[in-house]
């Protein structure tokens, strides 16, 4: 993505004239490719990592490590964009890399999300 808004700025553009892009405007074309960029790669790099002590959400601009002791609820209903975790302190948590534009494999991670939860709290989730 930054090469192509590069090769744009600094090659297709016509510079000079009445209609030609100055030298700012090529620069602020590629650092509007480098924010795009970057932009996209923190959207792929969202996720939920669990492990034996806890979850690890990595959200778009937020990463964020939660002891499954802390994690009271998990939720997924009511029409909400992502998943939610209800902590022990009144704070909800957004998991977004369970998103509700996946359909039904958002809703299986959710109840697996929930299971990982109530295993590790100690309990047994009903089915």
């Amino acid at each position: 993505m930054v090469v192509t808004f590069g090769v744009v700025a600094f090659v297709v553009l016509p510079t000079g004239g009445a209609t030609g892009w100055t030298m700012l405007d090529k620069w602020a074309v590629f650092f509007f490719g480098c924010f795009l960029g970057w932009g996209l790669s923190r959207w792929g790099l969202v996720k939920a990592e669990p492990s034996p002590e806890g979850i690890t959400v990595r959200n778009l601009l937020t990463r964020r490590f939660v002891p499954w002791a802390e994690i009271v609820g998990v939720q997924f209903g009511g029409g909400r964009p992502w998943c939610l975790l209800d902590l022990a302190d009144t704070e909800q948590l957004a998991v977004m890399a369970i998103q509700r534009a996946d359909g039904p494999s958002a809703e299986a991670e959710a109840s697996r999300l929930a299971a990982l939860v109530h295993v590790n709290q100690g309990e047994i989730p009903n089915d």
